[in-house]
């Protein structure tokens, strides 16, 4: 399994940073360009612990896929998770953690997964994810 840890600090309120985080429909704007992000099933304003998204994703070098997540564990103003249900991993698992600190708000991402496939999946990974 691999382990993906990203920090940064954002120069807004928690309030704010929760807001935003808390639309589904804000995941575009996050999500890099080159991934070709869209969602394609209907969401709500405001995720619940539960909600399934479906989104279509392009890997660069293997083409356009599905992706099925589940939100989870929502701990509001603190914390969420993403996980995969269908997609192009063999394990998915996205935690987003938000914290207050004296000049805004630490965005905490931690992503464990796992690539199919095993040693073409591992090279994969070592060359481009």
């Amino acid at each position: 399994m691999y382990t993906l840890e990203r920090e940064q600090i954002v120069h807004i309120s928690l309030a704010e940073a929760w807001d935003f985080l808390r639309n589904p429909g804000n995941l575009n704007q996050i999500t890099p360009d080159d991934l070709d992000f869209q969602i394609i099933s209907p969401v709500p304003a405001v995720m619940f612990n539960g909600l399934i998204i479906e989104y279509r994703i392009r890997i660069p070098y293997f083409g356009v896929h599905k992706w099925i997540a589940e939100i989870k564990h929502i701990s509001e103003f603190n914390s969420f998770v993403d996980e995969q249900r269908l997609g192009p991993y063999s394990f998915w698992y996205h935690y987003h953690e938000l914290k207050e600190v004296e000049n805004g708000v630490r965005l905490i991402d931690q992503e464990y997964y796992e690539v199919p496939c095993s040693f073409a999946g591992r090279l994969i990974h070592f060359l481009i994810i």
